[in-house]
C-alpha cells in the first residue's frame, strides 16, 4: 500500500472517529490518535508535524482565552445575572425569550466569535431557562449551535476558520469584507431563524415559563468578569481593522481577567482551569497534523485546478458548485481542516472574491448539518454533556438539513445576486 494511499486511509478513519465518537471515546482521542499513526509509520516527518501543529497557533490561543474568560463568568454568576435579566425581559413568553436568546446570540457571534456563543451563551441560556422553570431548554439551546455558525461571517473576527482560511495570504480589509459579506449574512441569519422558530414551534407553545424572577446580586468579581468580555470584544474588532492576529489579545485579556477575579476573591486557580475544555486544543492540534499529511498528498493544487477551471466556465456556476461542496466536506472533516485545504486552494487558484466568499461560507455556514461540523458545535455539544444534556448525532443531522440546506441556498443566491 503506497504512501498517499495510507495517508488517505487513515485521514478518514480519524474524521469517522471525530464524527461518529465510537466507544464514546472524546473527539480529541480519534484526532490524535490519528496524528500519531501517521507519525508512528513515518508517513509524516516530525518537523513536518510541528510545523502543524504550529499553524493553529493562533486558534490556540484564541480558544483559551475565550475559555478562560467563560469559566470565570460562569463560576462567579454573571450567567445567571444575565438569565435572570432575559427571562424578566421574556414576560413569560417561550416565543419571546426565543426571539431575546436569537438575538443574543447574533451579537455575541459577531463580536465574540462562534466559539464564544458555544462556551460563554450557552451555560447562560441554560441558567436562563432554568431559571424560568422550562420543561425543555433544548429549543433555546439549540440557537446557541445554529446561530454560532449562521451568524459566523458577518466579520473575519466572528470565526476563527476565518483566520486559518487566510492563514497564508492577507485577510481583506474590513471594507471589502462587509462588501462581500454582509448581505450574504443577513440572509443566512434571517433564514435560520425562521427555520429553526419553524421547527422548534410547537415545543415553544407547549411550554410555560416562570414570571418575576428575582435577579441575583452581581458581584464584583462577577462584574471584572463581564468587563473582561466586554473589552475582549472591542480589542477584537480593533484587532480585525488593523489586520492583525487575534490569538494573541484574545488571551491576554483572558489571563489578565482570569488573575484579576483571582486575586480579588482569592480562589484557588487550579478550581478555574479544571472548569476550562482543554481536550479541545488537543483535537485542534491533532487534525493541523492530518490536514498537513493529506496536503502532502497534492490534494492543494488538485483543488486549486479544479476552482480554476470552474470560475473559467462559469463564476455563477462555481460560487454555487464551490460553497455547497465545501459545506459537504466541513461535515464530513470538520470545517477547521477543511478551510485549510479551501484556503490553501483558493490562495493558488487566485479567484475572485465572490468565489472566494462562497468557500468561506460553506466553510462557516455548511458545519449546522452536524455535532461535529464545527468546533464551535462540539463545544457546544461540551456544554450541553456537562449539563447532563444529550443530542444524539442523527437528530441534528436531521434538523440541521432542515435549517441549514435553505440558509445555505440563501447565502449563495445573495452572493450570487449582489455579483451581476
Amino acid at each position: 500500500m503506497t504512501s498517499v494511499t495510507m495517508t488517505w486511509l487513515i485521514a478518514g478513519m480519524t474524521a469517522f472517529g471525530v464524527v461518529v465518537r465510537p466507544f464514546r471515546w472524546p473527539e480529541a482521542v480519534w484526532a490524535v490518535a490519528g496524528a500519531a499513526m501517521l507519525l508512528l509509520l513515518n508517513i509524516i516527518g516530525w518537523s513536518d508535524a510541528v510545523s502543524g501543529v504550529l499553524k493553529g497557533f493562533d486558534v490556540y490561543l484564541f480558544l483559551i482565552g475565550m475559555m478562560l474568560l467563560s469559566e470565570l463568568a460562569r463560576r462567579e454568576g454573571l450567567f445567571d445575572w444575565i438569565a435572570a435579566i432575559a427571562t424578566s425581559a421574556a414576560k413569560g413568553s417561550p416565543r419571546r425569550l426565543f426571539c431575546l436568546v436569537y438575538a443574543v446570540g447574533v451579537v455575541v457571534t459577531v463580536f465574540l466569535s462562534n466559539d464564544a456563543t458555544a462556551v460563554v451563551l450557552t451555560p447562560a441560556v441554560y441558567a436562563a431557562c432554568r431559571a424560568a422553570k422550562v420543561k425543555d431548554p433544548l429549543p433555546y439551546l439549540l440557537i446557541c449551535a445554529f446561530i454560532a455558525n449562521a451568524a459566523s461571517f458577518v466579520l473575519p473576527i466572528s470565526n476563527p476558520a476565518n483566520l486559518v482560511i487566510f492563514a497564508g495570504g492577507e485577510m481583506p480589509p474590513l471594507s471589502r469584507w462587509l462588501a462581500t459579506f454582509l448581505l450574504p449574512s443577513i440572509a443566512a441569519i434571517a433564514i435560520t431563524f425562521v427555520c429553526l422558530y419553524v421547527t422548534q414551534r410547537k415545543a415553544l407553545m407547549a411550554d410555560e415559563l416562570a414570571e418575576n424572577i428575582p435577579t441575583p446580586e452581581l458581584t464584583r468579581a462577577a462584574k471584572i468578569s463581564g468587563i473582561g468580555l466586554c473589552i475582549t470584544a472591542a480589542v477584537l474588532v480593533i484587532a480585525s481593522a488593523l489586520h492583525l492576529d487575534l490569538g494573541i489579545p484574545t488571551f491576554i485579556a483572558g489571563v489578565i481577567t482570569t488573575l484579576g477575579v483571582l486575586l480579588l476573591t482569592r480562589q484557588n486557580p487550579l478550581e478555574v482551569l479544571r472548569g476550562v475544555s482543554w481536550s479541545v486544543l488537543p483535537l485542534v492540534a491533532g487534525l493541523f497534523v492530518v490536514v498537513e499529511a493529506v496536503n502532502k498528498t497534492g490534494l492543494t493544487s488538485l483543488l486549486a485546478q479544479q476552482l480554476a477551471t470552474l470560475a473559467a466556465e462559469s463564476e455563477t456556476q462555481a460560487i454555487a458548485i464551490a460553497g455547497t461542496g465545501v459545506a459537504i466536506v466541513s461535515n464530513l472533516v470538520n470545517n477547521l481542516p477543511a478551510g485549510l485545504f479551501a484556503g490553501s486552494a483558493v490562495q493558488a487558484a487566485n479567484v475572485s472574491d465572490a468565489i472566494a466568499g462562497a468557500v468561506l461560507i460553506g466553510v462557516d455556514l455548511g458545519p449546522n448539518l452536524s455535532v461535529t461540523g464545527s468546533l464551535a458545535t462540539i463545544l457546544w455539544l461540551t456544554a450541553l454533556r456537562r449539563e447532563g444534556i444529550h443530542m444524539s448525532a442523527f437528530a441534528f443531522l436531521k434538523l440541521g438539513l432542515v435549517v441549514m440546506t435553505p440558509a445555505l441556498a440563501a447565502a449563495l443566491g445573495t452572493l450570487i445576486l449582489q455579483n451581476f
